[in-house]
């Protein structure tokens, strides 16, 4: 890569500041652009960074993308976004060679590219009141109240966690269908 990665390589130490998340975040472009190297290990081409990011903005395959779209979206991410982005440590962009590659801030990003929905179960207080009721439970049984009694404290134990891995695992299924995949176009989630 060329002299100028070094500039920003002490940016990327640090932690970003929401502020900067969020400035990054706001354009549609860089965020097309983030999910993009989301799936990516090794750095890309500006030109194929531009055709995924026009297939998108213009609702069209990859193949159908026009030379134009392709240059409009290219233009851009080259003058404006990439500079910006790398600015903030989100990735290392070679001017010269045009190529594009992931940093650690890059991953730290992709929750926010997070599709959740409007009606989404609320999990954080599902969690809070079943912990509180295996703290009721455990209570009860430091007193002895006889029906919780007919199990030891050890059963009461492995129905507890068998109860919490049920559910842990039960959320992270369901939380699957609420990240990008390689097949899912950005503007779907917009309509």
């Amino acid at each position: 890569m060329s002299n100028r990665r070094s500039q920003f390589s002490p940016r990327r130490e640090q932690t970003l500041s929401k502020g900067e998340i969020f400035d990054v975040l706001g354009n549609q472009r860089r965020r097309y652009a983030l999910q993009y190297l989301e799936h990516v290990e090794e750095p890309v081409s500006l030109s194929d960074l531009a055709t995924q990011v026009a297939a998108w903005e213009y609702r069209t395959s990859v193949e159908d993308v026009s030379s134009e779209q392709r240059k409009r979206v290219y233009t851009t991410l080259q003058q404006t976004h990439l500079e910006k982005m790398e600015q903030a440590g989100i990735i290392d962009y070679d001017p010269d060679e045009n190529r594009i590659e992931r940093t650690p801030h890059t991953q730290e990003l992709t929750i926010y590219l997070e599709i959740v929905g409007g009606s989404e179960f609320p999990w954080r207080e599902f969690y809070l009141s079943l912990g509180a009721v295996c703290c009721a439970i455990a209570a009860a049984l430091w007193t002895g109240l006889y029906p919780l009694t007919l199990l030891s404290p050890l059963e009461w134990a492995t129905v507890f966690a068998g109860v919490f891995t049920l559910a842990a695992a039960y959320h992270t299924y369901q939380g699957a269908d609420m990240k990008f995949d390689e097949d899912f176009h950005p503007e779907d989630s917009e309509r």
